[in-house]
């Protein structure tokens, strides 16, 4: 049983070094096609090795036995988004085909909607699998979020920081830490940012529109974020409250009888 645990867990490993390999191809193809720079080309090997590293120690911690459909649909994915990001990075030095960036990022964010379909379906959904989808959303939102910055300003950062600002901030503040209740408004907060941010990095709509889209996108954000925190210290409050009287309540001594 033990050398049969072993065998799969190698199984599992060989999966994250393909999706690796992918990458590289990738890489290799872009670079063949638009003659990608030095920086494009390192930023996308860092992302291929920083992927491979950070889940292969997640599938050694967490030892799953198998890797999944859905996270072999998340890894295409997350290869998909090293490319954008080899382009943005490449962009510094000279524009990439607005035909090609759109199209690598269109398919990135349509295969957001394809895994967790697939989790489901085949009854593969798991902690692991939930994180690496999110991460990998938050990352490409961040690399969209840096290329529009370059036209649009610094303020567009914001979009992209946000959410790794929240989670410096909960390992000061335990509380943001809790888990929050599912929220059909956060996910479509959520799915709307890549969607604008595409539609802004497409070059379809004149200057003004795409300033007031991304503009919409950052305050939908700001919106699901604060209410977010607001639910979430509301609700270390009335628990910090209850567990307040709780302790008074066992201090307060008993009282004894009165005599009649």
């Amino acid at each position: 049983m033990a050398l049969n645990n072993t065998y799969e867990a190698r199984l599992v490993q060989q999966e994250t070094a393909v999706g690796a390999g992918l990458q590289i191809l990738l890489l290799a193809l872009l670079g063949t096609a638009i003659g990608m720079g030095p920086a494009g080309w390192l930023t996308g090997l860092a992302f291929a090795v920083a992927t491979w590293a950070v889940l292969s120690r997640a599938l050694h911690r967490t030892r799953p036995r198998s890797f999944g459909p859905a996270n072999r649909v998340t890894l295409g994915r997350a290869t998909l988004v090293g490319g954008v990001t080899a382009l943005v990075a490449d962009s510094f030095e000279s524009s990439p085909p607005v035909t090609l960036f759109v199209g690598l990022t269109a398919v990135a964010l349509i295969l957001d909607g394809v895994d967790g379909q697939v989790a489901r379906r085949t009854g593969t959904s798991t902690p692991l699998g939930a994180r690496f989808d999110m991460e990998v959303d938050a990352f490409l939102i961040l690399v969209l979020s840096v290329y529009l910055s370059m036209s649009l300003g610094p303020w567009v950062l914001l979009i992209g920081t946000m959410r790794y600002a929240f989670v410096a901030a909960a390992r000061a503040l335990p509380w943001l830490n809790a888990a929050l209740p599912p929220s059909m408004a956060r996910k479509t907060v959520a799915a709307l940012q890549g969607v604008f941010l595409l539609l802004a990095a497409s070059n379809l709509l004149p200057y003004p529109a795409t300033f007031g889209i991304v503009a919409v996108a950052l305050v939908l954000l700001i919106w699901s974020f604060g209410r977010d925190i607001l639910w979430l210290w509301r609700t270390y409050r009335s628990q910090k409250a209850a567990v307040t009287q709780m302790l008074e309540l066992e201090l307060v001594p008993e009282r004894e009888p009165v005599a009649s």
